[in-house]
């Protein structure tokens, strides 16, 4: 049996939940996986208002979507991270305050702990998402950054992310960090790193995002192999090396959609992913959750390229074989 298809909404939260949700539901799509942001999942009314999870929950309904996951993406950046100007965008004001960096690190941390509650709340079990990262910033090593330094940023992860993994626990749900760039963990030897730094918590995962592994070439299949036990959630999304010979993987700090970048997200089926190997080992390691397809792509239009992706998606998600090909070669008796 196949799995069902979402739609990650974080590049849609300029829409509202129910213009998303129709559309959505018009494309064919089974799910959505929404984010806590724009007005699709918010975690304060969520604990605070009676009936707020039933209105997010009527509107799925109303156009017989499902819901498996949420997501905090933007929260979660800022429980490790530097503080700056930049992260003051992508918060609420009730979390930015005076814009004090331990302050908003501590209230971004209480949120995401209130977010694994308003998760068990919604019905849902699995809370995805970023960590930041104390020591992203020292990814190139001068002037000369010692292992204790590295050992010191994944230290700051552990004293602020263990508490909250306790709440997780405690509620029942699982957390799926995104691995990614800018994160604590960006890649296998990293996210390797984080697991022994929060000592293998059992309810830290892995939300599995090929898209990127491509550009800092690791074989996505081989991220899946290394923690077949901690895959909680799957995000359909792709990206294209296009390293020309003038431009680098570090993308020259060009913006995305920029044709001299090094690298660029695509709409999935347009990049340098290859599904067919994805799907066999989701398979293999008994993957059973959603694909949400979260959809980026400076160059295509998002309605135009949604719908195609979900025709992808349903065209590569193939279910394993419950025999061997050549079983039927042998003789009856």
């Amino acid at each position: 049996m196949s799995r069902p298809v979402t739609l990650f909404t974080g590049q849609w939260a300029d829409l509202t939940l129910e213009d998303v949700a129709k559309k959505a539901s018009a494309w064919g799509f089974d799910g959505l996986e929404l984010a806590c942001w724009g007005d699709h999942f918010e975690v304060d009314r969520a604990l605070a208002e009676d009936g707020y999870v039933k209105s997010r929950w009527d509107i799925l309904n109303k156009y017989n979507l499902k819901c498996f996951a949420i997501s905090t993406h933007l929260v979660g950046q800022c429980v490790c991270d530097p503080i700056d100007t930049r992260h003051q965008s992508i918060l609420p004001a009730r979390l930015w305050g005076d814009g004090d960096p331990e302050g908003v690190r501590q209230r971004a941390a209480e949120e995401v702990k209130n977010t694994a509650r308003a998760a068990k709340k919604f019905g849902v079990s699995v809370v995805n998402g970023f960590t930041g990262s104390s020591v992203w910033g020292k990814l190139y090593f001068f002037p000369p950054t010692s292992q204790a330094d590295i050992d010191a940023g994944y230290q700051d992860f552990a004293d602020r992310w263990l508490p909250i993994m306790e709440v997780f626990k405690q509620e029942g749900i699982k957390f799926g960090l995104e691995v990614h760039p800018t994160e604590i963990a960006y890649d296998i030897i990293t996210s390797e790193r984080a697991l022994k730094a929060l000592n293998h918590h059992p309810n830290f995962g892995f939300n599995f995002d090929p898209s990127h592994f491509i550009h800092q070439f690791i074989d996505p299949v081989e991220f899946l192999s290394a923690f077949p036990d901690r895959i909680v959630h799957v995000h359909v999304k792709d990206s294209r090396v296009q390293l020309t010979g003038r431009n680098s993987i570090l993308s020259s700090h060009l913006d995305f959609g920029d044709p001299r970048r090094g690298w660029d997200f695509v709409s999935p089926g347009h990049g340098d992913v290859k599904w067919d190997p994805i799907i066999r080992t989701l398979n293999r390691i008994g993957y059973q959750g959603p694909l949400s397809i979260e959809w980026e792509d400076s160059g295509m239009d998002r309605e135009w390229g949604a719908p195609e992706a979900l025709k992808m998606v349903r065209s590569q998600d193939f279910t394993a074989s419950q025999a061997a090909f050549d079983a039927a070669f042998a003789a009856r008796k």
